[in-house]
């Protein structure tokens, strides 16, 4: 086996896939809010139970989704 190949026995690189990561971001979104809305169903579980933390860790991944979508739908257009 050989850890390194000449410049000129390489292969060229394929082409990159065009792909829509926007789609990706909107399902990510999507299970946020899903799981958001479960959080806040067990709101007062979790308040008794000192996990309040996960709603926080929702809220960001939420907040975190929608910067993602903002980067990703100015990277395509």
């Amino acid at each position: 086996m050989r850890l390194f190949i000449k410049d000129s026995e390489r292969r060229p690189d394929p082409a990159p896939v065009k792909t829509d990561d926007r789609k990706v971001v909107l399902v990510g979104l999507v299970l946020w809010i899903v799981a958001l809305g479960v959080m806040l169903a067990l709101l007062p579980q979790l308040q008794s139970s000192g996990l309040v933390w996960l709603l926080w860790t929702v809220v960001v991944g939420f907040g975190l989704g929608l910067v993602l979508l903002v980067y990703t739908s100015k990277r395509h257009s």
